[in-house]
This record gives structure tokens, C-alpha cells and sequence, in this order.
């Protein structure tokens, strides 16, 4: 475990370091990542999951540190990290897919919920969702639909409630909503299996 926490604390140094060179990224303080990447892959080790399903805890809990970290500094999730997103995921589904029947059924399913979800609020109202948002929703919602379809409702729920309660509470100006579909959608990876 104890060098699972050292690699996380790297792998959050490397992309807090990545953020400040993007050229739509952020400068974010030292400590932010590493301890935030750190602590998401300390979890995914007291869990266990197995190795075919280990790779996807933690890929998406360094990119939920990350992009919540820009998301929170400038109110931006930059393409250079939502778009790279997808390829990978696809790759590291096709691993599980090998061991669990019907998870590239339930990723595409999820895809289309999820991304058709924020897609269709985008358009509806624009002010209500960053672009950067709705790219991000397709590649979180193959992740949850993996994991399992209705989960997907309940990520587009909890983001929504997570964002009203940020609205409430500065009460003027953006509200980031990265973080608030982020980490539940990260946390359903780490419930499974």
C-alpha cells in the first residue's frame, strides 16, 4: 500500500506539473495533486479490486484529482485531458470486458446517457454547462456504465446536487462542476467489483 501512496503522490506531481504547462491549464499549488492523488489511490488499495479492474480506479481517481484541481483554479477542463480520456478508457474497458461479460454494452449505454445527458442540457442552456463538462460526461459515463447503468442516474443526480449546494454557497459566480461528477463517478468505479 505504502508504495501504491508514493506512486500516487508521484503521479499527482506529474499532473500538477502537466496542468501548469497546458496551454488552457492551471497553475495549481503544490500539495493539491500529489496529496489528492495519494489519498484516491490509497483507497483503491484498501480495496483490492482485482487486477483486471485495478487499472480503472485508478486512472480515473488521478484524472478526477486533476481535472477537479484546474476545474476549481480557472473553471476550465481542458481538452488536453477530457479528450486523451477516451482512447484510454476504451483500452482499459477492453481488459475488463475480457473477464465480465456485457460491459462494453453497459460503457456504451453509459456513454450515450451520461454524455447525451449534459449534451442535451448544453444546448438547451449553454450558461448551465461548460463544453469542457459535456466531453468530459461521454468517457465518465462509458466508466459508470461498466460498473453498471443505473449507477449512471445516480452520477448525473449527485452532480447535480453537488453543484446546487456549491451555487447555494458562494451564491454569485461559477460554480465548478467538474468535481461534482467526478468523484461520485469515481467512487462507483471503486465500489467495483
Amino acid at each position: 500500500m505504502s508504495a501504491l501512496i508514493a506512486a500516487g503522490a508521484l503521479a499527482g506531481w506529474a499532473g500538477r506539473h502537466l496542468l501548469g504547462r497546458l496551454r488552457r491549464g492551471a497553475a495549481v499549488p503544490p500539495g493539491w495533486c500529489e496529496a489528492g492523488v495519494s489519498l484516491a489511490w490509497a483507497l483503491v488499495a484498501l480495496r483490492q479490486p482485482p487486477g483486471w479492474w485495478l487499472p480503472i480506479p485508478l486512472a480515473l481517481g488521478w484524472l478526477a484529482v486533476v481535472l477537479s484541481a484546474c476545474d476549481l483554479r480557472v473553471h476550465r477542463l481542458p481538452d488536453a485531458l477530457t479528450l486523451p480520456a477516451y482512447p484510454v478508457a476504451v483500452a482499459l474497458l477492453s481488459v475488463v470486458a475480457a473477464h465480465r461479460p456485457g460491459v462494453a454494452l453497459g460503457s456504451a449505454a453509459g456513454l450515450v446517457l451520461l454524455g447525451g445527458t449534459y449534451l442535451v442540457a448544453r444546448v438547451i442552456s449553454p450558461p448551465s454547462m461548460g463544453a469542457g463538462d459535456v466531453k468530459l460526461a461521454g468517457v465518465l459515463g462509458a466508466v459508470v456504465g461498466a460498473v453498471s447503468v443505473p449507477a449512471v442516474a445516480g452520477v448525473v443526480a449527485a452532480g447535480a446536487a453537488f453543484t446546487l449546494v456549491g451555487a447555494l454557497w458562494r451564491r454569485a459566480g461559477a460554480v465548478a462542476h467538474g468535481p461534482a461528477v467526478l468523484v461520485p463517478s469515481w467512487l462507483v468505479t471503486l465500489s467495483w467489483p
